[in-house]
């Protein structure tokens, strides 16, 4: 199994919907985005959020491959802009593995 972080640059997406999202990415509001995304009263921590926000994600990206009428394309956008924002915060609030130290 992959790792969150692997997951999220591991996304391949239209180069089209990949810039509309990079727009909106400056503007990402967490407890904005994610009421709207996840419907939850209380925002979650970011590894969780992120992981059912890449569920939403898939679900989205497969009904737009497969063309349904149902697809809508600002609600996908609205989704990666919040997978970006979520992996941004959870990546500058991660520590870094810790480095060998030698005995002294």
């Amino acid at each position: 199994m992959r790792d969150i972080h692997t997951q999220v640059q591991s996304l391949k997406r239209p180069p089209l919907l990949v810039r509309a999202a990079r727009f909106g990415v400056d503007e990402y509001r967490r407890d904005q985005h994610l009421r709207r995304s996840l419907s939850y009263d209380r925002i979650p921590r970011s590894g969780y959020a992120l992981i059912r926000l890449l569920e939403t994600e898939r679900v989205m990206n497969d009904s737009r491959i497969a063309k349904h009428g149902d697809y809508m394309i600002a609600k996908h956008v609205d989704i990666l802009v919040a997978i970006m924002g979520e992996a941004q915060l959870l990546r500058s609030t991660t520590r870094p593995a810790l480095v060998a130290q030698r005995a002294p």
